[in-house]
């Protein structure tokens, strides 16, 4: 796997601003290249004001199709949905045809059936072979990004591209997409901020290749992170 692409920058909002930028170019060419751009967003806090911003980009909304990375098992309209931040920050204000947004029914009353039911969603658009055009992710202080966490069972998975599992009391059951098509996207896009990701960022990217501690390694797709210098600062030390 060729190196990332690490781009680091002042602040968040400069962060944010390029992440937005990245996916709008990401959206153009794959529509010029194929007619469709797939995209699975990453849910919490950081990537809002990018969501926000994409409101005004120059992106084909008529060839996108969204779906998420991952998902808590909560209803759209609860405050912890990613789906219902994206779609109050993003989705409900841009020309994306319903039908193309792609929710995880990350709540549903057999939600190992629903997870099922979203890699045939998946594998209807994208074939047997699928390559997400662009799948944003993000980073926790413990270097998990999706809903991948430090020695979770779908770290190991090589064969379902989405499971259903209970990951702690903590964290609750968590519906996301796996390693093997988290890496055959042709990009990943990580946006990370805050100074309490960066021995996490640091571990990632310069630390010894241990997906089971580190999970956000497991995703092999070629890499663009974007950080604030906040995150950056373990990286930044490291550097003659």
């Amino acid at each position: 796997m060729d190196a990332p692409e690490i781009l680091i920058l002042a602040d968040l909002p400069t962060a944010q601003a390029e992440a937005a930028s990245r996916f709008a170019r990401a959206a153009r060419e794959a529509v010029a290249a194929r007619g469709l751009f797939s995209v699975a967003l990453a849910g919490g806090n950081t990537p809002r004001g990018t969501y926000e911003l994409l409101r005004g980009a120059d992106i084909p909304w008529a060839a996108t199709h969204v779906f998420f990375g991952d998902e808590r098992s909560v209803p759209p309209e609860h405050p912890d949905s990613n789906y219902g931040m994206a779609r109050q920050a993003l989705l409900r204000h841009v020309p994306v045809p319903e039908a193309q947004v792609h929710r995880m029914r990350a709540e549903a009353p057999d939600p190992e059936a629903a997870a099922d039911q979203y890699a045939a969603e998946i594998r209807a658009l994208l074939g047997e072979d699928p390559h997400f055009d662009l799948v944003m992710l993000g980073l926790g202080p413990e270097a998990h990004t999706a809903s991948l966490f430090p020695g979770s069972p779908a770290l190991s998975e090589r064969a379902r591209w989405v499971l259903s599992y209970m990951v702690d009391e903590a964290h609750g059951r968590r519906m996301t997409m796996t390693p093997p098509i988290l890496s055959a996207a042709r990009l990943a896009m990580f946006l990370v901020a805050g100074a309490d990701k960066a021995a996490a960022v640091e571990q990632v990217l310069r630390g010894p290749h241990e997906p089971e501690r580190y999970p956000a390694q497991a995703v092999r797709a070629p890499g663009l992170w974007i950080l604030d210098r906040p995150a950056a600062a373990g990286l930044q030390a490291a550097t003659p």
